[in-house]
């Protein structure tokens, strides 16, 4: 099980679920770096579960403990080991879970690829609680970047089939960005609120779920970042995108638009402005050959609904190799769209990061 991300910058993340606790280790960060710790707790509590009513009612402190790589507040080179202690967990919740795959989970293919020794309380080291770290680590990338001139956003831009106004893919401005980034329920139409929380609702209710669409924007990096065919941004923001638990598709610019689009409309066509080249549209989404073009990094992802629902489900016990009716306990989220957008930051300045060092 490889659990690592990165060229430069090294992201390895470690711990289950309900073990003691969580945690990562950066290797590659440059020394130097002030760490602002107000701005990464932020982004922690962004992502943290209970304190939303879309959310799961577990609620984890979530405190980063940095062990390692940090003197004073400041990075030292070495690598940097952060642990975060759970401190909430039911695992009597999971009980009969062993040998009973949960629709929608990965417990099945877990179960056969392990021989039945992964831990399935709360999912494991497969869980979206794994995703804490990430957003850790991504706080930091999301700070060294903005010393380089690269900000990132990101808003919900669909749940449960209601949306949010998309980006002007060409003119993204970096208050927005912060704003958005600031957001507990990342929205640029923030008008659409109201309608989002009653799908997640109406589904809570149901004891179903919804998914939806994360859109992430990032303004500022150089032209020329990333190659061709292996080592393309798109390949590499990808690879970053579906390690995110529950991201199941994602497109870049128009994406899947530019099916139904001539090359006459789909071309970004350029003009020199200030003495500058630019872009008079970015249909591409900022990425061209593989490589940046100057304007916005535009893309989505496709967070499908989360599986653990209290509705009963037709599933297996592998044990005995019998049919069984499942109705899954404990808490879980009816939507975790809000909480995955600090997650896609995460991972997008990582990526960035990486390719510009």
């Amino acid at each position: 099980m490889s659990s690592v991300m990165g060229n430069k910058i090294k992201l390895s993340v470690f711990g289950e679920s309900h073990g003691k606790a969580i945690g990562c280790v950066i290797d590659g960060l440059p020394a130097g770096v002030k760490l602002d710790m107000e701005k990464i707790e932020k982004e922690m509590e962004r992502r943290a579960p209970g304190r939303d009513k879309t959310a799961t009612k577990r609620r984890e402190d979530d405190t980063p403990h940095i062990i390692s790589g940090v003197l004073d507040g400041v990075t030292t080179g070495a690598p940097l080991a952060m642990q975060i202690e759970n401190t909430n967990a039911k695992s009597e919740d999971y009980g009969a879970l062993s040998a009973i795959p949960r629709p929608g989970h990965s417990d099945y293919p877990a179960f056969i690829k392990f021989g039945g020794h992964n831990d399935i309380r709360g999912g494991g080291h497969f869980s979206g609680r794994l995703t804490a770290p990430i957003v850790f680590a991504g706080a930091i990338a999301k700070q060294i970047l903005e010393e380089k001139g690269v900000k990132i956003g990101a808003h919900i831009a669909e749940i449960g089939g209601v949306s949010d106004k998309r980006f002007d893919k060409n003119d993204i401005s970096e208050n927005l960005l912060e704003r958005l980034s600031e957001s507990s329920f990342s929205l640029i139409d923030t008008k659409r609120e109201a309608d989002m929380r009653s799908a997640v609702e109406s589904a809570r209710i149901r004891g179903d779920s919804v998914g939806g669409v994360i859109e992430c924007a990032a303004i500022g990096m150089p032209v020329g970042a990333g190659g061709n065919i292996f080592d393309t941004v798109e390949s590499r923001l990808s690879a970053a995108l579906f390690a995110v638990p529950a991201v199941k598709g994602v497109e870049f610019g128009e994406g899947f638009g530019f099916a139904k689009m001539a090359g006459s409309e789909a071309n970004d066509c350029y003009e020199i402005k200030d003495g500058s080249v630019r872009l008079l549209t970015n249909h591409n989404g900022g990425i061209l050959g593989g490589m940046t073009d100057g304007a916005p990094i535009v893309f989505a992802a496709a967070i499908k609904p989360t599986p653990s629902i209290s509705m009963p489900q037709k599933s297996v016990d592998l044990k005995a190799m019998t049919n069984e009716t499942l109705e899954i306990k404990g808490r879980h989220d009816p939507c975790i769209v809000p909480r995955a957008v600090p997650v896609i930051e995460a991972v997008t300045a990582l990526v960035l990061l990486d390719m510009i060092l």
